[in-house]
Parts: structure tokens; C-alpha cells; sequence
């Protein structure tokens, strides 16, 4: 089982961004690999520390972690899973403030720095079915990659850095500052040869089947992020990231409120009178249902485990299916006649006992 982002960190839940930040800086420095060098283990626990700093310290990805937990980025690699040192250093290496460099010839301390491609975002439809079960979808994306062919060189401006730094003389002394170099946009490389078909920075779109794993139990809204499916940074560069939003369809017969869903079913005077058996629609198939004599309109069945199942893995929710006696809107001469004569008999009299329930209870019931 993945260990808790908060426990890696040492904080609490309730930990304010500034704490998780500085919580995160104590432990990076702690196993950086610079001063660990050669040690599998703090490389393990650095990389593990980057991804519960990229998870905790994005209000959104936290909202959803504290609900759903891992299996709410189960969308094909996300964190310090799926990062390597160059990624790490890339997204928070000004976490160090300077106290240490970069890793394998990245980071601070005047080298060089590679930048990231940019993310791609699509909108992934899922039926109730696919959400039930989990699903892997293989969708076509547009993306940018090097076009075969294309060299760089390193950037004469700021000699690879991606910085140029630049000292002035004030009456407090001298200060030095440093700006992303305007020659080559913070890369620290810049175009040597642009073959046909591609752009100024090396890059051409191509079509890319990407294979989305999606985990049972995602919402509408939700987002899973696959690792490196985004464009390409030229040069040295680190890809960008794919983007995957999850959109539910509607069902025709089944409404989701959370991981239970709701089922309408109508039956005639007659089956609410004698009862009946009725074959109803799940996420999982049809299942065959018994409706007692004498059940009333707006009784609630509760099918256990028919439902969705949780993100993190805990249990299933039900289907809860809303009875509906269905009143005929016209009636022939004989079935006017019966109903007639039965409307002052005793048996056709409203008489609820204390075992039915009000609306209310009922739907206190539902959330229960």
C-alpha cells in the first residue's frame, strides 16, 4: 500500500501551505542527493518527498487526495512516482533557496536548467458502466514532439544557464539579480538546425495513441494526469504532462448521487395489489427483483453493493430503487364499474399502519 503523503512529509492534515512547504524543504535537504551520494535509499525518499510536496502543495490536487485519496491520480503516473531527478528539480527547484545545487548537471548553482514542455488537456466521456467497472481507454492526441533531425547548441547569452545574471552597484551595495535569458526563453539552448517541418524551436505535431488507465469509481470533474504525454520542450527539455478530465454521461435509467444510484420503477394497481417479479437494470446487468403484495407508492428497495464503487477502494454503494404505483389516466366502462363499487370498501380505505413510513423518514433513510 502507497504511504500517506502526510506521513512522508511529518505533518498533519490540517497543515497550513506554509508548513507543508517548509516540512518538505527539511526533508529534501535532508536526502538530497548531493549530500547522499550513491544512496539508493534518500534517493527513494527524496523522490517520494517531491511527490507528496507536487500533491499537497496544489490546492486541488490536495482536495482530492483528502477525499479519495491515491486512486484519485490512478490515471497512468503522476508525483515523484513517476518523476526523475530532472523532473524534481525542474517544478521545485527553487524550494532549496539556493542551499544546494541541481542533480546530474541541473538545478542551481549557476548550471544548466532544462525546461518543461507545455500540458495538454482533454475531456474524457465515461458511461456509468466504465465508471462501475474501470476502464482503459486509448484516445488520439495532437502533441508536440523534436522532429527527427533537429540539433542544438548551447545558448551563447547565458552559456547553458538559462539565467543571465546581472550585478548592480546601489548605496546598500552591490546586489546581484538574475532574469530568464531573452535569447533562448530560459531553455540554455537555442535551434543549431531546423529541419524541414519544423517550428523555430525544433517541435512538430504529431498523432499519438496514448492509453489512459481509468480506476472505478472517478466523478464528473475529476482530473488524471499521465506523465510526459504533453508537448516536448526542445533541446534537453522535459515533456509536458496529459491532462484528462473525466465527464459522466447521462444513463436512461439510472441516476448517480454519489456512489449510490437511483432507479424509478413502475408497476400497475395490479402488481402493487397481488405483487410481482420484475427484471431491472443495474451498472452490472439486469437482476430480477420481488415486489411484495401490498407495497405502496414511493417505497424504497435498497440493493446492496449495486452501486458505484469507492475511489479508494472502500465498498460499493447501492441502487435504490423508488417504487411507483402507476395511476391509468382512463379507464374502460367495467373498470370504472369495479372501481366504483370498491371506493367505500374497507380494504381500498387508506389505513397506514405505524410500520409505514413518512416522506421524510424516508428520505433520512436513503442517507443512511
Amino acid at each position: 500500500m502507497k504511504e500517506d503523503f502526510y506521513d512522508i512529509l511529518g505533518v498533519s492534515k490540517g497543515a497550513s501551505d506554509a508548513e507543508i512547504k517548509k516540512a518538505y524543504r527539511k526533508k529534501a535537504i535532508e536526502y538530497h542527493p548531493d549530500k547522499n551520494p550513491g544512496d539508493k535509499t534518500a534517493e527513494e525518499k527524496f523522490k517520494k518527498a517531491a511527490e507528496a510536496y507536487e500533491i499537497l502543495s496544489d490546492p486541488d490536487k490536495k482536495a482530492r487526495y483528502d477525499q479519495y485519496g491515491h486512486q484519485a491520480f490512478e490515471g497512468g503516473g503522476f508525483g515523484g512516482g513517476g518523476m526523475n531527478m530532472d523532473d524534481i528539480f525542474s517544478q521545485f527547484g527553487d524550494i532549496f533557496g539556493g542551499g544546494f545545487g541541481g542533480f546530474g548537471g541541473f538545478g542551481g548553482g549557476g548550471r544548466q536548467r532544462r525546461t518543461k514542455g507545455s500540458n495538454l488537456r482533454i475531456r474524457v466521456k465515461l458511461t456509468l458502466e466504465e465508471i462501475a467497472t474501470g476502464v482503459e481507454k486509448k484516445i488520439k492526441v495532437k502533441r508536440k514532439i523534436q522532429a527527427p533531425g533537429t540539433t542544438y547548441k548551447t545558448c551563447g547569452t547565458c552559456n547553458g544557464t538559462g539565467q543571465v545574471t546581472r550585478i548592480t552597484n546601489t548605496i546598500l551595495g552591490r546586489m546581484q539579480t538574475a532574469t530568464t535569458c531573452s535569447t533562448c526563453g530560459g531553455a540554455g539552448q537555442s535551434i543549431d538546425h531546423q529541419p524541414a517541418g519544423a517550428d523555430a524551436q525544433g517541435l512538430k505535431v504529431t498523432e499519438e495513441t496514448v492509453s489512459i488507465k481509468i480506476p472505478a469509481g472517478v466523478e464528473e470533474g475529476m482530473q488524471l494526469k499521465v506523465t510526459g504525454k504533453g508537448n516536448e520542450a526542445p533541446g534537453n527539455g522535459i515533456a509536458g504532462d496529459l491532462l484528462v478530465a473525466i465527464e459522466e454521461q447521462d444513463h436512461p435509467l439510472l441516476q448517480r448521487e454519489g456512489n449510490n444510484l437511483h432507479y424509478d420503477l413502475y408497476i400497475s394497481f395490479s402488481e402493487a395489489a397481488l405483487g410481482a417479479s420484475r427484471e431491472i437494470d443495474t451498472v452490472t446487468g439486469k437482476v430480477r427483483i420481488k415486489i411484495e403484495e401490498g407495497v405502496q407508492s414511493g417505497k424504497i428497495l435498497r440493493l446492496r453493493g449495486k452501486g458505484i464503487p469507492s475511489i479508494n477502494g472502500y465498498g460499493k454503494g447501492d441502487l435504490l430503487v423508488h417504487v411507483n404505483v402507476w395511476t391509468p389516466k382512463t379507464l374502460s366502462k367495467e373498470q370504472r364499474e369495479f372501481f366504483e363499487k370498491m371506493a367505500k370498501d374497507d380494504h381500498f380505505m387508506p389505513n397506514p399502519d405505524s410500520g409505514e413510513k413518512s416522506f421524510f423518514e424516508k428520505v433520512k433513510d436513503m442517507f443512511s
